[in-house]
């Protein structure tokens, strides 16, 4: 009789560990079968996955084993894929068979050949092979050369707007693919990036390349699975959860647009892509490439570049030599000043003029939904709130009613406040409905478009908006943050930033980083054909070090800054940030266990660091969907982090033994602190 180490499918952290079972010497078990056994006192048998084939229990214990019934060989993981769910464990503070579901697939086996919709644009499609320029030439040269000799590395393929980053992923892809080696694409929202699966296609068939994202159902999720996992296609595309695609002999992972916040997953287990991508690729079974791709790469990836954890690779002019487009930052405190009280500036309007009368399109961004952010009372102050959440609700002209965006509650605008009965209700702020709406009073000549979450919800439509764009049958678009990443059309003269400050007032220590991003990656939108673009910056914080090293399109200056403060204050990359959530229905219960667990690490860490646990306080969203939320944070020196994570694994532990009333999830590094 062998003995092997099983994680049972069964999610309560009581059962968050390896059980041992027996099973015959002729039975053939590697790390990652999936196999079915009996458990506690369950007269069906439990699917389960082997962690270690081969664990020798104490002699006298042996007799009490039970044996393992059967292998299911049609879902089995792999070695590599266990390594990678015990790091996931130990770095996510999650449990095993959560990081082991991140690789399983979903559905069952219905039909074959599923790719996602594709938006019609200007992009070169034909197959042909482009001529690199001398920057492209070079950074594929270095890439190349691991993946040749077969050696991991790491690189920081740094490279402005339209500079031809996705050629360069192109030809490392099929170097790798030639040599028998897998590929994964990782994108950050596929149904935003339809370019890259057209130029993959091009170049390599429908074929051989599996996509892989929530879009699509059960089965064809399986579908794809089971083509990859089997060794049917070699390239990988696809959002996040494509990082967990069970591929064999994996030769390169490519992360553009690495910098994007969807890379972090908001579900259990809290996971970063781009630290799974790092983790799988540099495993002893693969030992590939990685490649992540930006044109403003996060401040800690170049933090990691000047300490040689990745190499930096530069591509600084654009692909077709135009210049970067001219850009004019507008002072809208002077606009008002000056009378002008609507969302477009004169020289936005002037600009717009200009461009559209030389027939060429513009492309305008307001990073909110709506017509209005609140509706309020101008008689007694009072504010329409969600009653499932206590968060405003936002106003929407084009239905007539409120919507949360947090619960998706929804019910009609009041025409009397109904608190004191005046009628004299006003909807205050603007978002992208608004910013419609007046487009289309100034310019009524012009078709104009809007996507955004609310205008693009039925299946098939931001495909249809996005055609009608490409082909020019729309001339404005207009968006929220979606239309500022992934696209790439040939006749945009013109990108205009609504209100480039909006970012700036989350309270997120990287509200900086984003509004810098968020305004270089809308400014690439314009002058991507032959002919210079222009962008109009609209602005209350002009001042902003964000915003004026973003109008200079000086991402070295703005990493020096943005490093320096995050150097002074402590945070990332000089350090961990944790956030633990505690959710209840009771919210005395939340309250408590953000507390017990604030005492409990006070009590535990050295004191040099107790200071670095911060008092526990209600989430800045302190209740969706009926759920109390309370968070506690605390900042991890350097090299501190395991002795952090080892506490929080104690503290789930001593949760599991109180029974406690509330569920706390762990969050490294989070994205927002919402």
């Amino acid at each position: 009789m062998k003995y092997a180490d099983i994680i049972i499918d069964n999610r309560t952290d009581s059962t968050d560990l390896p059980y041992t079972y027996g099973y015959p010497e002729d039975m053939e078990l590697q790390s990652g079968d999936k196999v079915y056994v009996p458990f506690a006192r369950s007269r069906n048998l439990r699917e389960g996955y082997v962690l270690d084939p081969d664990v020798r229990p104490e002699e006298k214990i042996r007799k009490k084993i039970r044996g393992i019934d059967h292998v299911d060989e049609s879902v089995s993981l792999t070695p590599e894929i266990m390594r990678t769910c015990v790091w996931m464990r130990r770095r996510y503070v999650c449990r095993y068979i959560d990081a082991v579901r991140c690789f399983l697939p979903a559905g069952k086996k219905r039909r074959r050949g599923i790719m996602p919709d594709a938006a019609n644009t200007q992009e070169e499609t034909d197959g042909e092979a482009k001529t690199l320029t001398r920057e492209q030439s070079a950074a594929l040269e270095r890439i190349l050369e691991p993946i040749r000799s077969g050696n991991h590395a790491r690189f920081l393929l740094h490279g402005v707007t339209g500079s031809g980053k996705t050629e360069v992923y192109i030809r490392a892809a099929g170097e790798a693919a030639e040599r028998g080696r897998s590929v994964i694409i990782l994108v950050p929202e596929i149904s935003l990036t339809p370019q890259i699966i057209e130029r993959f296609q091009s170049v390599f068939g429908e074929e051989a390349i599996a996509v892989m994202h929530s879009r699509l159902s059960q089965g064809e999720r399986y579908e794809q699975w089971d083509r990859i996992r089997g060794g049917r296609v070699r390239i990988v595309i696809g959002a996040r959860s494509a990082v967990f695609a069970p591929v064999k002999n994996l030769g390169l992972i490519v992360v553009d647009e690495e910098h994007e916040a969807t890379y972090k997953s908001d579900a259990t287990p809290k996971y970063d892509a781009v630290e799974v991508a790092l983790k799988r690729i540099s495993d002893r079974d693969h030992r590939g490439v990685l490649i992540l791709g930006s044109a403003t790469p996060l401040v800690s990836s170049r933090f990691r570049a000047e300490q040689g954890i990745y190499e930096l690779l530069p591509m600084r002019r654009r692909y077709n030599e135009t210049r970067l487009p001219a850009v004019t930052v507008v002072d809208m405190r002077e606009e008002l000043r000056d009378g002008n009280r609507s969302m477009l500036s004169r020289q936005l309007a002037a600009s717009m003029e200009e461009e559209l009368a030389e027939g060429r399109q513009v492309i305008l961004l307001l990073n909110r939904r709506g017509y209005a952010t609140f509706v309020s009372c101008r008689e007694c102050g009072h504010v329409a709130v969600c009653p499932v959440c206590g968060l405003s609700l936002t106003y929407h002209a084009s239905t007539g009613r409120m919507s949360c965006h947090f619960c998706g509650h929804t019910e009609p605008a009041p025409k009397v406040c109904p608190e004191c009965g005046s009628r004299y209700i006003r909807y205050f702020g603007s978002g992208t409905e608004k910013a419609e709406e007046a487009v289309r009073e100034l310019f009524p000549d012009y078709p104009a478009d809007r996507i955004d979450l609310d205008s693009v919800s039925r299946k098939g439509e931001l495909k249809k908006r996005l055609n009608d764009f490409g082909k020019g049958r729309t001339r404005i678009l207009i968006g929220t943050q979606m239309i500022a990443k992934g696209l790439d059309f040939r006749n945009v003269g013109l990108a205009g930033i609504l209100s480039a400050d909006l970012s700036l007032n989350i309270p997120d220590y990287r509200s900086p980083e984003r509004t810098f991003q968020l305004i270089t990656q809308a400014s690439g939108r314009a002058g991507r054909g032959e002919r210079r673009g222009s962008v109009v910056i609209q602005t209350y914080q002009p001042e902003h070090y964000a915003v004026r090293y973003a109008a200079e399109q000086d991402y070295e200056g703005f990493y020096r800054e943005e490093l320096n403060f995050r150097r002074m204050m402590r945070y990332p990359p000089f350090s961990d940030l944790i956030q633990v959530l505690f959710t209840s229905e009771d919210r005395s219960a939340a309250e408590e266990g953000a507390r017990f667990w604030y005492d409990y690490l006070r009590n535990s860490l050295p004191e040099e660091v107790r200071g670095e646990v911060f008092r526990p306080q209600e989430a800045y969203m302190g209740r969706i969907r009926e759920i109390w939320r309370y968070s506690l944070v605390m900042r991890c020196p350097q090299g501190s982090r395991k002795m952090f994570t080892s506490l929080l694994r104690e503290l789930k532990e001593e949760d599991r033994g109180r029974r406690v009333r509330y569920i706390a999830v762990v969050d490294i590094n989070p994205y927002s602190f919402a």
